[in-house]
């Protein structure tokens, strides 16, 4: 038997140390937290379909005493706007986030080299947009009477583009966890600054390149409120969350306005409007697709906590 058969690894000595009791009672905490993270998504879905009197009866319950379908049929009801708003946030989403992540790494990238003599100038002014913002009048001014991309999809896009925050998370990343040395090779075998970039420099910022992916992702999917500025044609680009508050707030407006609603009931004797349960099929409606998202990105930081790493 070989020497460095004996020999024990840290991560067997830490297996060692956690063993027993000590590991049960760590399982048995992370199980809970869980379940306590996931609970009230349980919740959202059971109370979905559930049926409107039954909660205001008897409140939410995980085994509710009728079951329907109502909120769905209410909301499904024209199905074919919400495919389309469907299709048009996944592809705002995939791209926003793409370019999103494209540009800033590549701001990032020069303002990371201590051989940059602008560096502390292009990182102040990054570091000057997390701190002052120009208003929301302003905002809306540039995007409409300035560069006229109301009711596009750019306009949904090009505010996301580049966060301060995010840039300077990058920025660090490269400055902290990429050697310098590196550099130097790569230059010594000739590469250029564009190739260091996409041969050396990416490959080994997965994780901080999935990080900020995944919370990039989260703002495109769930945005409504730049659709509420700037999409004033409600057969253009729709995105699904902006169709579901539009809902909500005929929902709430037939609610509040009971001549509306007598005025509906008349027209549709079998029309019940759901309440509760139609907002709990709208979060549901519209969770949908980006759960999804975060197991897409944990196998990038996986991949990229083990790039470069001495393999025995």
């Amino acid at each position: 038997m070989s020497q460095a058969a004996g020999v024990k690894t840290p991560s067997l000595k830490l297996a060692k140390q956690v063993s027993g009791g000590a590991n049960f009672a760590i399982n048995i905490f992370f199980w809970i937290y869980t379940f306590l993270c996931v609970f009230p998504l349980i919740v959202v879905v059971i109370a979905s379909f559930t049926d409107e009197n039954t909660i205001l009866i008897n409140g939410y319950s995980l085994f509710p005493e009728k079951w329907s379908l109502g909120a769905y049929d209410f909301l499904l009801k024209d199905w074919q706007a919400i495919v389309k708003s469907y299709g048009f946030s996944i592809l705002l989403t995939v791209l926003g986030t793409l370019i999103s992540l494209a540009m800033m790494a590549l701001y990032a990238f020069p303002i990371s080299r201590k051989d940059y003599p602008y560096r502390n100038f292009f990182s102040f002014f990054m570091f000057f947009t997390i701190l002052f913002s120009g208003g929301l009048v302003p905002f809306y001014l540039v995007y409409t009477q300035g560069l006229h991309l109301q009711n596009t999809l750019f306009v949904l896009m090009m505010p996301y583009f580049i966060s301060g925050f995010f840039v300077l998370l990058i920025r660090t990343f490269f400055s902290n966890s990429i050697p310098k040395e590196l550099y130097e090779s790569a230059k010594i075998d000739g590469a250029g600054e564009w190739r260091i970039f996409f041969t050396v420099v990416l490959p080994l910022s997965m994780p901080v390149l999935a990080t900020v992916g995944l919370f990039t992702t989260l703002n495109y999917w769930n945005d409504w409120f730049l659709s509420l500025l700037f999409i004033t044609d409600p057969e253009s680009v729709v995105s699904i969350q902006y169709r579901m508050y539009k809902t909500l707030l005929d929902i709430q407006y037939l609610s509040a306005n009971a001549a509306a609603y007598s005025a509906l009931a008349a027209n549709n004797p079998n029309f019940t409007m759901p309440g509760e349960t139609a907002r709990m099929a709208m979060a549901v409606v519209g969770i949908g697709p980006i759960i999804f998202a975060y197991p897409f990105f944990q196998r990038y930081f996986v991949e990229g906590l083990t790039v470069g790493a001495v393999k025995g």
